[in-house]
Formats: C-alpha cells, sequence, structure tokens
C-alpha cells in the first residue's frame, strides 16, 4: 500500500511545472519597453485633466542566483494639461535630462520565486527616482501557487501588504499563461500612507460602511509563456483607480488613474554594467518617503539661496501689506514656509540675527515659524526664549501655535521635555501650563498612528501626578492630570483612577475640582479604549455616595464611549430608582437629546437611547430649568456626509441660580470623519457666595463655638464641607485642552490692586498723550489656519495626494490723532478732559485676505501634476470718521468722511483647474480650467471655431450650466449705490450633483460706489443735549398748524372729508375701558372733552341740548349723532348727555364699579359680539375683572371722566411742545451734499414735567417730504402710562394708542397693555398676520386657545402675578383668545419691594436684597403643616419645651443657626442666632415680642439695625421679619399663626434641619443629621430636636435621642433575632414619665437572639447599620418628671 501511494505522489508532482515564477536566464538581458501614465480630475471626458507620463526601456539581467539587476534606457518624461483626451502629452525635455543620470544608473534587487526583496543602489539616487523603478518592480511580484487557480492573500506591493485577488487560465493552444491579479487598496494588512493634520480627527466607521470617501483598486492583467526553468513575462498592463470624494459617492468623485504597461521586446547578451559606486541597501519594494511633507502642493519652489530668497519674500509681505493686505499676500505667506520648512537651523539663526531689531519683519518671522511644523521650530522657540530674544508673550503665542502645528516624532517630543525643565518657563506659570499641554498634544499626535504607543512617552508625567498627590499639591495635580487626558495614553487610567473616590480615602480627601478634572480627563482615552472607560465611568456613576456633579460627569464621559444597547438600557434601569433627581434630570435629557441626533456617527447610540427612554418615567422631562440639563443639537446630510453638532452641559447640584458647572462643545462633521472643534468649561463653585456674602463675614470664634455648643446635642450631625470660592476655566481645540485658570479671591484681589493701581493710569495717561499727539499704527496677521494632508503611493511608485489649505492675512492701517480746544497744558488731569471740546480723527483700514486650496494629484520636489480647487476670499472696508465732544456744551457730533474704496468691497472667486510645473522649468507652469474656455464661451461662438475642435476630438461639448447675475440698489441718501455679483460656470450640465456643481468658475463680489450725480460730502451724526438742542434743529417742526384749520372747518366739509375714500385725515384715542372702532359722524364737543375714537373733530355744538342714540348690538354700528357716547365690551351705547364735565368715550362709573365674570370684561371692546361674550361667561376662565388702581393725574380733569380722556386733555392743550417747551435733547442724522440739497432725518425729544408727559418727534429733513413719525405719552399716574404713536404725512396717515397699567385682577397684582389702531400700512398687517398666523401655530403645550370675535383693531396682554413665582398670562387679538395658567417662573417677583418695602436703605444693600429674594428658598408651617425648602409637606408633631434645629448653616462656617420650640401652651418659639445676637421670637398676649441676646425691643422701637452686621429687624404685616441677606439667611418670619424661613440662593444645598437642604431633591427630603435618608416624616422631624442632658438642666426640655429596642422578637432570614432602631427615637430622660407620646415608624437592624446584648450606652453606635425591618415604635412627645429628679 504504501508504495502505490509513493508512487502515486511521484506521478503527481512529475505532471506540474518545475516553476511557476518569473524566471530570468542567467547570460540573457531581457529587454522591455515600459510605459506610464498617471491622470487626475473628473472621469468625463472633455474636461481638463493633469497628468504624467514616464517612457522607458527596461533592461533586466540576472546577476547572481535570486539576484538581479535592473536599468532604465532611453528614459523620456511628458507632461498633460488640457481637455482629456484631445490634447497632446507636452515633453518635460530639461527635467528628463536633469534626471537621465539617476534613471539610467542600474540597481540591484533581490528576486525569488516571483518576489522582490531586498532593493540595492547608489546613495545618489534620490528616493523619487528609486520610487520610480520601485513602481517597475512592482509589477514583477507575482505569487502564483501551484495548487489553485483562483485565490486570495495578503500580498506586499509598492502600496503596502493588501489584499489581492489572484485568477490563473491557461491558453493551451498558443501555449500561453494568463493571470489576472487584482489589489484592494481599502483592504490592506499594512497601508503606506502619510497622513498630516488629521490627528484631531475620528474617524466614522459607520459613514465609511455606507460610502467611502477614498477607494482605490488595482488591477494586473499578464501574459506568461512558460520557459524551461519558469515563466517568462511577455506583456503586463497595470489599470489603478483611486478615487476620492469630499461628499458620498453618489455625489461624484475625482478620480486618479494609473496606467502600467510593460512589453517584452527582445533578449540581448550584453551585460548590464554597475556604475562605480558602492551600492547601499535602500529599503524593500514598499514605497520610500523623503521629503513630501516639507513640499507644499500649491507651488514648486527652486530654492538655490534659500537665505535671499526668504528676505525677498519678506520684503514683499511688509512691503504690500500695509495699509492693505495684497490679494497674493496668503500665497506668499505660504511660500515663506515652504522656504523655512527646507531651510537649516543656522539659516534661522541669520534670518533672525538680521532682522530681530525691525518689529514688522519679527512678527512675520515669529507667525512663519511655529507654521513650518519642524523640530526646528521648537528648537528656534527654546533657544531663544532662554537667550532673553523673546517677551512672555511672544513665547506664549509661538508655543501654542507649535505644539498644534509641530509634526509629532520623537525629536519634537524630546525637545518639548527639555523645555518643560527649562527654568525660565518653570518660573513662569503661564508657559509652564501652556509647555505641559502642549507635551500631551506631542505625545497624542505621535501615538494616533501607532498600534502600541510607548510608555516611555508618558511615564515622566504619571511620576510627576504621583508626586504632587504626595505632596498634596493641587494645582500640580490638576496640571497633570489634564497632560494625561491630553496625551489619551491607556495606561494612564490607572494614576487617574488613583485619585477619583473610587480608591479609599486618600483620594476623597482631594478636592471635588481634582476630580472632576481627572473624570474629564478619561474622555481622549475612550476614544482608544472605550469599554475599559465604560467601565470606570459605569462604576463612578452607580457610586450613590459620590457628589452629583462627579456622577453626572461620569455621564458625559460614557456616552462619549458610545455605549451599546445593553448599557443604555441597564443606565435606564439605574436611573429609574435614581433618587436623585439632578442625576435622573440630566441623564434622561442626556438620553433624549441623543434621541434626535441624525449624524452617522451616533447612529448606534440615538437607537439605543431612543428605546431607554420608553423605560424611564416622562415626568422626568418635566423637571424645570433649575435641574441639571444636557442638550445636544445637529445636523447631518448624508449624500454630502456634511454637519455640524453643539453639545451644552448645564450640571448643577443644589438648584441654585448660577449653576455649578457649564460645559459647552462644537463638533464638526466632514469627510467621514469628526472633530472636536471647540470646548468650553466653567465652574462656578462658589461664586454666587463670594459675590453675594458679606465680605466682613469672617470666621468668629465665639459665634462658632456658641452654635456648635448648641449643637452638640446632635452628636451624629455631619457637617456639609464648605466649597472653596473659585471659579475655574478651560478651554479646549481640536479635542485638546489649550488652556485652564483657576480664579480664586485672591486672584481677583490682585486683579483689581493691578487695574486700581498706579500702573494702569499712567498707562491710560500716556494714551491720552499719544492720541494728541497723533497715532499711526499698522498692523497685519497672517496664520495658517488648515493643512490637511493624506499622501499615498501609487502602483507606479508616484506619490499621490489630497490636501486642503487655508492660509489668511489680515491687516489693518490706524491713524489716530486727538486735538482740544482748548489746548491742555503738558501735566494736565484727566479731569481737565471735561472741559474741552475734543475732536478725534480716525482713519482705518481693514482689510484681509484668505485663499483656500484643495488639491488631488502628483505632488513631488521634482514635479506636480494637479487637480486644484482654489477659493480667494479679498475684502477692504475702509473708513474715516471725525468724532467731536464738547461736554460742556452738551455736543457730540460724529462724522463719516469720503474714503477712496477699491470697487470690490468683498469679493469670492473659486475655480477649479488643472496644474502641471516642473522644477526645471517654472517659466512653463501651465493651468487650464477644468471646463474649457469654449464651453464657457457664449453661445455665439464661431461656427469655424467649433469645427476646428470637433475635427481635433471627436467630443461633443454640452451646454455649461451658467449663472451671471447682478442685483443693486441705491442709497440716495447717503449717495450710495451697492452691488452684489453672482457668476458661475460649472460641470452640473454633466451631473447634477454636488462635486460638479463644485467644479468651474465661481465667482461673488460686493461692489459699493458713489451714485452719478450724487455727490455726497460726509455723513453727519449729533447729538446736542440741553437748551441748546432748538438751535441744532434743521426743520421746523409745527404740528398745531393744520389742526387749528381743520377746527375751522365745516361740518359737512369733514363729513365729506371722511366719506370719500383715501381721506385719512383724523386722529385716535383711546379710554382706558373701551377701544370702540364704532365711528360717529358727528360728535359733541365742550371745553374739556375730546373725541376718542372718532375719525374727525367736529364742530363744537351746544352741550346742553339732550340727543338720543339708538341702541346698536353691533361692534361695527354707526351712529348718527353721538353726545358724550360711552361704548363698553358687549358694544351698547349708551345714552349721555352731559356738560362740559362730560367726555366722549367714557366708561359710566356704575359700569367701572361692577364686577364681571366674563374675560370680556377685561378689555371693554366695543366690537365684541353679545354671543361671544354669553360663551365666555359659560366657560367661566378667569372669572374676575381688571380693577384699575390708578387715578387721573391732571386737576383739570374730574374723576369721573376716562383717563383716555385725560390724555386728549392734555394733548389737546398742547399738540406740540416745542411752541412752548426746548427739546431735552435732539438728534440729526443727515447727508451733506455737494448741491446742499438736505437728507436725513431730525429726532426731537420734549419733556413736560409738570404734566408729566414725553413726546417725540422724528422728520425727515428732506424740503418736500413732509414725512414724520410722532409718539407721545403720559405717565397718568403712578399705575397707568398712556402713549399715542402716529406716522405718516405731518403724523396724519397711520396711528396707534398704547396703554399699560397695572391694577387687580381679582386679588392677585396684574397688568395690562393694550395696542389699538384706526389704520396700519397694508404690508405691516400683511407681515404681521403671517408672524401672527405661525406663532399661533407652535403655541407650546398647556395653552388654552378660543376662537372669539374680540374688537377688530385692538390687541391687550394681560399678565396676572398670582403668586411671587407664577404667571397667568392671557392675551386677546381680533378673532383670538390665548390662555396660559400658572406659568411658573424660575425666580420670585419681587411685588412687594416694588412698593418700596425693602429693608435696607443703601443702593448696593436693596440690590443685593432683590437678587436674593428673586431666587431665596422658603420653609413656611401654618395650619400644622411644614412646607420645606423643596415644597415638601408634612405635618410636624413637635415636643413640648425642647428646641428643633429648623434651618442652620451646615458647613463649618455656621453662619446663622435658626431654632423652633413649643411652650407649654403649644406657642411657637423661635431663636435666630447670627453673627454675634441672638433673636427671640414669641407671642404674647395678642402681640410678638422680639428680644436681642435677651433684651426686649419694643415694636415701636423698630426696624432695629445691627451696629455692624447688615442684618435687621422690622415689623411686616401681622409678624415681626428678620433680615440678613448676606449672611446667607434673606428672611426670618414670625407671627402667632405661621413663620417662614428664606434662605440665599447661595445656601442652597448647604442648609440642614426640619427645613431641609433647599437642594431640590425632594425625593432625599427627610435626611437625619446622621445623613441617613427616613422615610418617616416623623422620624425625620424629631431626629432634629436638641435633647437634653438631664432634668437638671435649665432647659425644660426633659427628652433625649436613643436607640430602642424592638418589644417583640422577630425571624430574620430563619434566624432568631433582636432588633435595634437605627434611628433616633424621642424618650422622656430618666426620672420623667411620657404624658403624650406618638407612633413612628422607624428602621430597625437585627442581630441574632444568641449574640451578646449590647449595652445601653452603646446603642448609639447602631447609627450606622443598616435597615433590615421597619416597624412602629413610640415617640414621647411632652414629660413630666419625679420630684427626685427635679
Amino acid at each position: 500500500m504504501r508504495a502505490v501511494v509513493l508512487a502515486l505522489a511521484l506521478a503527481f508532482v512529475a505532471a506540474q511545472p518545475h516553476n511557476l515564477a518569473p524566471e530570468f536566464a542567467p547570460s540573457k538581458t531581457y529587454v522591455y519597453k515600459y510605459e506610464a501614465l498617471l491622470l487626475s480630475g473628473l472621469p468625463e471626458e472633455g474636461l481638463a485633466k493633469a497628468g504624467l507620463k514616464i517612457k522607458s526601456k527596461v533592461l533586466i539581467r540576472a546577476e547572481a542566483e535570486n539576484t538581479y539587476m535592473m536599468k532604465l534606457e532611453e528614459p523620456e518624461l511628458f507632461e498633460y494639461n488640457g481637455v482629456w483626451p484631445k490634447d497632446n502629452l507636452t515633453p518635460v525635455t530639461k527635467l528628463t535630462t536633469a534626471l537621465a543620470a539617476q534613471l539610467t544608473t542600474p540597481i540591484r534587487f533581490e528576486y525569488a520565486n516571483g518576489v522582490v526583496g531586498k532593493v540595492f543602489a547608489p546613495e545618489d539616487i534620490t528616493p523619487f527616482v528609486m520610487n520610480i523603478k520601485r513602481g517597475i518592480m512592482n509589477i514583477l511580484q507575482l505569487n502564483i501557487k501551484k495548487t489553485q487557480n483562483v485565490y486570495e492573500l495578503q500580498e506586499a506591493g509598492a502600496q503596502g501588504v493588501c489584499k489581492t485577488l489572484y485568477a490563473i487560465t491557461e491558453d493551451e493552444k498558443a501555449d500561453r499563461i494568463l493571470l489576472t491579479k487584482t489589489r484592494d487598496l481599502n483592504h490592506c494588512q499594512e497601508r503606506i500612507v502619510k497622513d498630516m493634520g488629521l490627528a484631531y480627527t475620528e474617524k466614522c466607521s459607520k459613514c465609511q460602511q455606507e460610502s467611502k470617501n477614498l477607494r482605490g483598486a488595482t488591477a494586473y492583467n499578464y501574459i506568461l509563456k512558460p520557459a524551461s526553468h519558469g515563466i517568462l513575462i511577455l506583456e503586463a498592463a497595470v489599470n489603478e483607480l483611486i478615487q476620492f470624494s469630499p461628499f458620498s459617492e453618489r455625489n461624484g468623485a475625482a478620480q486618479m488613474q494609473t496606467k502600467q504597461s510593460l512589453v517584452f521586446l527582445e533578449v540581448q547578451k550584453a551585460p548590464i554594467v554597475p556604475i562605480q559606486a558602492q551600492y547601499l541597501h535602500r529599503g524593500s519594494l514598499e514605497y520610500e518617503f523623503s521629503s513630501e511633507l516639507l513640499q507644499t502642493p500649491i507651488q514648486l519652489i527652486k530654492i538655490t539661496n534659500v537665505h535671499a530668497q526668504i528676505a525677498e519674500v519678506l520684503n514683499h509681505l511688509v512691503t504690500h501689506d500695509v495699509e492693505r493686505v495684497h490679494e497674493d499676500a496668503p500665497l506668499k505667506f505660504l511660500e515663506l514656509i515652504q522656504l523655512l520648512r527646507d531651510a537649516r537651523y543656522e539659516d534661522l539663526e541669520t534670518i533672525w540675527s538680521q532682522y530681530k531689531t525691525r518689529p514688522v519683519y519679527r512678527q512675520w518671522i515669529l507667525d512663519a515659524i511655529p507654521a513650518t511644523g519642524t523640530p526646528a521650530a521648537l528648537r528656534f522657540i527654546k533657544e531663544k526664549f532662554a537667550a532673553d530674544e523673546l517677551t512672555v508673550a511672544e513665547v506664549a503665542q509661538a508655543l501654542v501655535a507649535c505644539m498644534h502645528m509641530v509634526t509629532a516624532n520623537t525629536e519634537s517630543i524630546k525637545l518639548v521635555e527639555a523645555l518643560a525643565m527649562t527654568q525660565n518657563i518653570v518660573q513662569n506659570p503661564i508657559l509652564r501650563e501652556i509647555v505641559f499641554l502642549g507635551y500631551g498634544t506631542m505625545v497624542s499626535k505621535y501615538c494616533v498612528d501607532l498600534p502600541v504607543c510607548p510608555i516611555e512617552l508618558i511615564r515622566p508625567i504619571q511620576e510627576l501626578l504621583a508626586e504632587a498627590v504626595v505632596r498634596d499639591e493641587i494645582r500640580d495635580i490638576t496640571l497633570f492630570v489634564k497632560v494625561l487626558g491630553n496625551a489619551g495614553h491607556p495606561t494612564s487610567l490607572k494614576p487617574i483612577t488613583k485619585i477619583l473616590p473610587i480608591h479609599g480615602t486618600a483620594a476623597t480627601a482631594l478636592p471635588m475640582r481634582v476630580h472632576a478634572d481627572a473624570i474629564m480627563a478619561l474622555r481622549n482615552i475612550a476614544k482608544k479604549e472605550p469599554r475599559m472607560i465604560q467601565e470606570v465611568a459605569l462604576q463612578l456613576y452607580m457610586d450613590k455616595s459620590l457628589h452629583p456633579e462627579l456622577r453626572m460627569l461620569a455621564c458625559i464621559v460614557l456616552f462619549e464611549t458610545r455605549p451599546a444597547m445593553g448599557l443604555v438600557t441597564s443606565l435606564a434601569n439605574i436611573v429609574k430608582e435614581e433618587q436623585n433627581l439632578q442625576v435622573a434630570s440630566f441623564t434622561y435629557s442626556h438620553m433624549k437629546s441623543l434621541t434626535r441626533s441624525t449624524a452617522a456617527i451616533h447612529a448606534s447610540v440615538a437607537a439605543a437611547c431612543n428605546v431607554a427612554i420608553k423605560i424611564l418615567s416622562p415626568r422626568l422631562d418635566r423637571a424645570s430649568l433649575r435641574f441639571s440639563k444636557a442638550v445636544h443639537m445637529d445636523f447631518y446630510n448624508s449624500p454630502l456626509m456634511l454637519g455640524a453638532a453643539a453639545s451644552a452641559f448645564y450640571i448643577n447640584d443644589a438648584a441654585t441660580l448660577l449653576p455649578r458647572s457649564v460645559v459647552a462643545k462644537t463638533t464638526a462633521y466632514l469627510s467621514g470623519a469628526a472633530a472636536d472643534v471647540l470646548e468650553v468649561g466653567v465652574r462656578t463653585e462658589g461664586l454666587q457666595e463670594v459675590l453675594l456674602k458679606d465680605p466682613t463675614l469672617i470666621d468668629n470664634a465665639d459665634r462658632i463655638t456658641k452654635m456648635k455648643r448648641v449643637i452638640k446635642a446632635l452628636s451624629q450631625l455631619r457637617s456639609l464641607p464648605t466649597s472653596t470660592p473659585l471659579a475655574s476655566v478651560y478651554i479646549k481645540f481640536f479635542g485638546q485642552e489649550i488652556a485652564f485658570a483657576n480664579i480664586d479671591k485672591a486672584i481677583i484681589d490682585q486683579a483689581i490692586a493691578i487695574a486700581t493701581g498706579p500702573s494702569v493710569k499712567n498707562l491710560g495717561m500716556d494714551a491720552i498723550k499719544a492720541l494728541l499727539s497723533g497715532v499711526s499704527y499698522n498692523y497685519a496677521k497672517p496664520i495658517l489656519a488648515t493643512e490637511v494632508r493624506r499622501i499615498l503611493p501609487t502602483a507606479a511608485g508616484i506619490p499621490m495626494e489630497l490636501s486642503l489649505y487655508t492660509s489668511a492675512v489680515a491687516a489693518a492701517s490706524v491713524k489716530v490723532r486727538a486735538t482740544t480746544t482748548p489746548a491742555l497744558q503738558e501735566n494736565f488731569h484727566l479731569s481737565h478732559l471735561l472741559k474741552t471740546d475734543i475732536r478725534l480723527e480716525t482713519e482705518i483700514k481693514p482689510s484681509i485676505a484668505t485663499n483656500t486650496f484643495a488639491v488631488m494629484g502628483v505632488n513631488t520636489a521634482f514635479i506636480q501634476s494637479t487637480l486644484l480647487s482654489r477659493a480667494k476670499l479679498n475684502s477692504i472696508v475702509p473708513a474715516k470718521i471725525v468724532a467731536r465732544l464738547d461736554i460742556n456744551e452738551g455736543n457730540f457730533k460724529i462724522e463719516a468722511l469720503p474714503v477712496a474704496v477699491p470697487e470690490e468691497i468683498a469679493a469670492v472667486h473659486v475655480e477649479t483647474l488643472a496644474v502641471t510645473r516642473n522644477i526645471e522649468d517654472l517659466a512653463a507652469e501651465k493651468f487650464t480650467p477644468i471646463i474649457p474656455t469654449k464651453i464657457m464661451e457664449p453661445k455665439e461662438t464661431s461656427s469655424e471655431i467649433v469645427r476646428e475642435e470637433v475635427k481635433a476630438a471627436k467630443i461633443r461639448f454640452p451646454k455649461t450650466a451658467r449663472l451671471n447675475k447682478k442685483y443693486c440698489a441705491k442709497a440716495y441718501a447717503i449717495g450710495l449705490k451697492g452691488c452684489i455679483k453672482v457668476a458661475t460656470y460649472n460641470a452640473a450640465f454633466i451631473r447634477d450633483i454636488a462635486l460638479y456643481k463644485l467644479a468651474g468658475r465661481h465667482s461673488f463680489a460686493i461692489t459699493v460706489k458713489p451714485v452719478e450725480s450724487e455727490a455726497i460730502e460726509r455723513l453727519e451724526l449729533e447729538i446736542q443735549v440741553g437748551p441748546k438742542a432748538a438751535e441744532k434743529l434743521v426743520k421746523e417742526i409745527n404740528l398745531s398748524q393744520e389742526i387749528e384749520v381743520e377746527e375751522r372747518t365745516p361740518i359737512m366739509t369733514k363729513l365729506k372729508k371722511m366719506l370719500v375714500p383715501g381721506v385719512r385725515n383724523g386722529s385716535l384715542s383711546s379710554s382706558s375701558s373701551s377701544s370702540s372702532s364704532s365711528r360717529s359722524i358727528v360728535s359733541s364737543k365742550s371745553s374739556s372733552s375730546s373725541s376718542s375714537s372718532s375719525r374727525v373733530i367736529s364742530k363744537a355744538i351746544d352741550a346742553t341740548t339732550p340727543i338720543k342714540r339708538r341702541h346698536s348690538s353691533s361692534s361695527s354700528s354707526r351712529s348718527s349723532v353721538s353726545s358724550r357716547s360711552s361704548s363698553s365690551s358687549s358694544s351698547r351705547s349708551s345714552v349721555s348727555s352731559r356738560s362740559s364735565s362730560s367726555s366722549s368715550r367714557s366708561v359710566t362709573t356704575s359700569t367701572r364699579s361692577k364686577s364681571a365674570s366674563s374675560i370680556a370684561s377685561l378689555f371693554s371692546a366695543s366690537s365684541s359680539s353679545s354671543r361671544s361674550i354669553v360663551q365666555l361667561s359659560k366657560k367661566r376662565t378667569y372669572p374676575h375683572k381688571f380693577q384699575r388702581t390708578h387715578k387721573a393725574t391732571s386737576a383739570i380733569v374730574s374723576k369721573s371722566r376716562s383717563s383716555a380722556a385725560s390724555f386728549q386733555t392734555i394733548y389737546n392743550k398742547n399738540k406740540y411742545l416745542g411752541n412752548d417747551l426746548p427739546p431735552t435733547f435732539a438728534v440729526i442724522v443727515r447727508a451733506i451734499r455737494a448741491d446742499q440739497k438736505v437728507f436725513g432725518y431730525e429726532l426731537a425729544v420734549y419733556l413736560d414735567k409738570p404734566e408729566s408727559r414725553l413726546q417725540i418727534i422724528l422728520a425727515n429733513l428732506a424740503a418736500d417730504d413732509n414725512w414724520k413719525l410722532c409718539a407721545d405719552g403720559v405717565v397718568l399716574s403712578m399705575h397707568k402710562v398712556t402713549a399715542k404713536v402716529a406716522w405718516g404725512a405731518e403724523c396724519k396717515q397711520y396711528d396707534t394708542m398704547i396703554t399699560a397699567e397695572t391694577g387687580l385682577l381679582g386679588p392677585s397684582p396684574a397688568a395690562r397693555l393694550r395696542v389699538a389702531w384706526n389704520e396700519l400700512p397694508s404690508a405691516f398687517k400683511r407681515y404681521a398676520k403671517k408672524v401672527y398666523d405661525s406663532i399661533y401655530d407652535y403655541m407650546p403645550a398647556g395653552v388654552i386657545k378660543e376662537k372669539d370675535e374680540n374688537s377688530a383693531k385692538q390687541l391687550s396682554l394681560t399678565v396676572v402675578a398670582t403668586s411671587e413665582k407664577t404667571l397667568d398670562l392671557i392675551w386677546k387679538t381680533p378673532t383670538r383668545t390665548v390662555y396660559k395658567m400658572a406659568l411658573h417662573l424660575p425666580l420670585a417677583l419681587p411685588l412687594e419691594e416694588i412698593k418700596g418695602l425693602t429693608p435696607f436703605d443703601e443702593v448696593a444693600d436693596k440690590i443685593n436684597f432683590l437678587v436674593t429674594k428673586a431666587a431665596a428658598a422658603e420653609c413656611s408651617f401654618e395650619r400644622e403643616t411644614l412646607t420645606t425648602f423643596n415644597n415638601r409637606r408634612y405635618r410636624n408633631e413637635m415636643p413640648l419645651s425642647c428646641y428643633q434645629v429648623l434651618a442652620q448653616d451646615c458647613t463649618d462656617e455656621l453662619k446663622f443657626m435658626v431654632l423652633l420650640k413649643k411652650d407649654h401652651i403649644e406657642q411657637n418659639h423661635i431663636n435666630v442666632k447670627i453673627a454675634d445676637i441672638d433673636i427671640d421670637l414669641y407671642p404674647k398676649n395678642s402681640d410678638v415680642i422680639v428680644k436681642v441676646n435677651g433684651m426686649e425691643i419694643p415694636i415701636s422701637n423698630l426696624p432695629y439695625q445691627h451696629p455692624t452686621a447688615k442684618i435687621q429687624i422690622r415689623p411686616k404685616g401681622e409678624g415681626i421679619s428678620v433680615f440678613a441677606p448676606s449672611h446667607g439667611l434673606h428672611e426670618v418670619y414670625f407671627d402667632k399663626n405661621s413663620w417662614k424661613v428664606q434662605v440665599a440662593d447661595w445656601m442652597k444645598g448647604q442648609t440642614c434641619g426640619l427645613c431641609g437642604k433647599a437642594d431640590g431633591e425632594v425625593r432625599q427630603e427627610y435626611r437625619t443629621p446622621s445623613g441617613r435618608v427616613t422615610k418617616s416624616a416623623v422620624s425625620y422631624a424629631h431626629s432634629w430636636v436638641l435633647p437634653a442632658q438631664s432634668c437638671r438642666d435649665t432647659t425644660e426640655c426633659r427628652m433625649k435621642l436613643e436607640s430602642v429596642q424592638l418589644e417583640r422578637p422577630v425571624n430574620i432570614h430563619g434566624q432568631e433575632s433582636r432588633c435595634y432602631s437605627v434611628e433616633p427615637v424621642l424618650r422622656c430622660l430618666p426620672g420623667c414619665f411620657p404624658v403624650k407620646t406618638t407612633s413612628v415608624f422607624v428602621g430597625y437592624h437585627c442581630l441574632p437572639i444568641d449574640s451578646a446584648p449590647i449595652r445601653p450606652e452603646s446603642l448609639s453606635s447602631m447609627y450606622d447599620n443598616s435597615v433590615d425591618l421597619r416597624e412602629k415604635a413610640e415617640a414621647h412627645l411632652a414629660c413630666s418628671c419625679t420630684a427626685q429628679c427635679a
């Protein structure tokens, strides 16, 4: 059997060929013809492309076993730049000649079994030429398997190790082997690629799954001929296509196509002789990178004398960018960067030595050197700062730029490390911070592409962190934690977690801000190791003993890891049982906002959150704004793969006015990648307390000792940590923290001292003196905003580059000169300026130029062949302004003078070109528009040219997509004409998709130029205050003349004016109770009455003649004759015949006194129909009528008149105040023209103090224009203001009446605003209706909307303050009524304080009081029910004669304490301990007694003011109030039946006692002194009793708190047990017995019954144990003691 198997095996082997690998026989030279063509552009024919072609003969000869020689003969280089395929290739003769020696130099390579090994070549062959030869050898790379015809493998090649598919067939007739090999460049085990500027981006794998931005594949077709010892390559054809699109693939892609051809020609016998040089190992088949990253693809520079060339570019930048940025300045700046990159460090030294004393040159050099991105830049900054040649500001700016722009490698990292230890850096905190943060950034960039990041790079920082923790140096701990966060090294997780509060007491002792920084530092690590961070973040989140802020930060980190569905669901289940509302609200809002995300990178998280949100209660969505929130908003367009996102995290811990922490972040999505562009975080811990707390409040030892003695009885009381007054801020750029600052009180005091010090004053004086002598300043700032590059080799060995550059230069030329009249003396004081006429002349020319380049193609140091899209932005807006200020005369004037303006003040030009250039013939640089010129030419192009074009290449050019528009507008008032030009020629005619719309030529320009024949000398704005204002008025204003004429017009003439269409003369007034639109044809007039709603003013008639009116039920009814008519909300006209005391359109007294149940009674609208009123009465939505609290202020108006009549009376007395009063101030805006015509406006303001009237008149200055706007406002009382606004021709075309008044709606204060009109512009009404309809459609939930027939020409809004924190809103329009009830406010309204009842006299104290009152938390007691700060209600069963802690400062500062007790007759007593006084409040008979330090203060002596502290005691209502807002205790109010305590907003979360913590956590309200949360309100209240030590104490309290044993045995977990309460129970002292008891539920901890019994003195140790069961216990409320005890 063995023999048979062996025979079969031998037969099988004999049947196979000897060798299927390419074989080159010894002593033979194989000659091949080789061509390679590379083209970049859009795939369609007829468009311009850029390309490169290599043509040569290739000679290959075996030199030894597995060693071969290869030589190129007759090499030729061609470039292509034209319309494909009609244009021809152009020989690059000069470049071919320059490279001929290198190209024809033979090289040696190892080759065995079809695999290329090591490559050897002389040293002087450049990498560019070596890579060309690698492209040829890449064709020879064949891994042919003998046993398979179709197979896959990862094959090495010039582009890396990539997935390759082989397919082999045999043509037996022709004796040929056909082999096809395909390489997938998107599935490479090792891809040869270089990236620059992408270190901060995060790849979106989900985006790339659907549509890849970069795809590539290479197809090899071989024709092989079997030979004696192998196979011979007869022909090889390579076709490679790499396509790129910034959008999704269906929106088009540009492509780089590479074609290679290797054809066997002949066999020669002549050997290949190597040159006389040492052949060095030059790597393998893989592409070799050289200076590609130093060579920008935008321009090709032949460097002959780098020093001279740098000097030339610097001179150009300095010379041409003085007053205006040259349009080529960004490109020149890029050229400077390119030259500096190629320069040696010695050259930099020389350049610096030459220009360091010239400020302008110096600034350009310092801006350009960091942008080079080389380690030499860091070295330069380091050495120059050490030599004291750079200022701190220059070093800080340069270092920040260097850390983000210098390429990260081992050399640059070592330079930064050495820089951090430099003495100059160590001594400057700001520079030290920049360098250390930059070190972390460098490590992050270096490790971004490494599979394993060396731990040696980050270990020094980890060691420094450990040392800082040992020394307890908080600033260093914070700094090094942030450095580790920037680096994002996975091994940093362990040292960071050591300072988190999850590893014992050492970490918990650190400040919480350090813990917060440590948690946020995990985010960059999460990008590399999300699973590791998820475990730590979830552990932190689930630890309920941690501060809520830390748990919320852990939630942020957790979601940045993009957790899976299971983890998000688990998180939802945790939130479901969460007791802390801050954490629950934050997590819920975070999940809900992520459900709305449309970004592909968040797709899985959004889906998981959508499921999780359904698990949670929707009540969390209704949490108030004071609870922590997370908001995420994004926009993402999948076809364009473009989007942006914004996230904001609002973190609070005690529902205070200012949040504890706010983090805001912006993210950009572009081309399948995401980048966190900017992030800003602010912490306000303690800031609010610093601003509002009494600065004189210090740690008074006597006060603290006294309070500690009082609370000593609460042995289990745990003080809350005192927050250190601190604010901090940090800034992150692209996920890297670049700066942070911790601000404490010492820093603030230091800043104030510097700002108020003599140095700042001297600086101000120097600045003023400089202005007086004249200042001229030119400033230019260049920036390389973007440099993103990806370089990858093609199959031919030529590098392909994708890059994006943005360079900008901004400049400003400023000239300022100040003059004073009279001239100031040399040693003048600042106060002297107030007595002079100051004239300030300013000329400024700001300009900016920006260039953006997007490049795809070949970029080498020898030749460039690219597709280039170039966008240029140029803008300049010059201005020349003269300002004049004369404080003595009250005059301010500013003039804008004409300046020379370029034709285009802003222009954007975008163009896509095919570009070719080579280093040996830069003059032959060629640019070809991607869309041929003949396509873009108009249709009238001659037919002859078209025929020639068609003849040359059979290409049919369709019509291009074109747009050429110009929009212009003239502003005659200022004599300028502005135009916007838009032009585009794009390739959308080929495919109507995004990329093709961008390809082509686009332009957008804004032009401004003077209007022809409208010469403007200058524009003026002048303001005159005081008595000289009338002199400044240009146009005389007289509003009374026409009215007087009109009053003399007969009645019939007026009727004709009213009835004839188009006549609009008239005025409008509105009474306080009605705005009837009914029109009277004739209305009676007396000496003290005026028409309120009539369109005309009728002639006076006998007021004593009785005239009857017909009643009308319609709001639009018209009566022929009315006398003193009154219109009510039901549209009824009442008969009125009064003498001179009557007033038209007034509401009768009886009507005003009635209380209407209908909401319509709020507004006496005459157009409301009876039917609508009945419907509203049935609804009874608001059962109260608006009651006015004001009366007419004018003495000439009787009480029976309406306030509208009061306004009209005042108005009729003097329609134009300018007749009797000078204007208070005047404003004139005008254009001074050469023809002396006046254009502009003047505004005059008149104030009539006796009548409390303000009149504003705005008039057009043109002589032939009588347009005016007249606004009249009268303060009719303290509670009512009425204004009339009219405009149009002589203010008679349109008019409105606006009334604002306060009053009562039932018992609640209310305010009402009404707007009524007669006529409005049609355009205004049209747009107003659209806005109104859109608002109505999108009204929020909880709004009641009803259709009503209200007044046709009136709007009204009523605001009712039902309490200090709730409002009712009622909005009435002509067709609808809208109600919003119980609108909750985040702040309390100071209703009482508005009445002037603030307890302090000083303005600062009043402001402090109002601010504190607005956000104060209130605890109150009424009807045996106590309402806590968190609005939780419970019945407090108080023990007799024992004080309970009502509210106190639970920090170590003990700023205040409020105690409560019930005496033997069950009356409440309150004791307030604050500052150095004790205040007792208690009832006696019908009064409230006040004692301060035991001394009674009579009520008549109140208010009482503390002699030093800002504490006041004063009567309030039926009780007494104690005010101390700067001590954290806003108010303590006490009367016989109730009390209330209000604490300041900054004390929230720091209080304890019966009133709670004031932290908004209602689920954790019943917290005992030990910190345990109990479920029983009675047990909670009793835990805050101050027990007595013995019955012989001076206090009358005879009770104590103790742990009690459950009277009955219980079975716990199958074991008989004794149980002891873990919550203290109130019991009588020994020797006393209870006379009043109550039941209370408490928690018990159980011990086995056979365990040692607990002694009574040891029962207090039970308080820290867990709860096994809850049972009733008997608590004592009153005790009586025996005589022996007493």
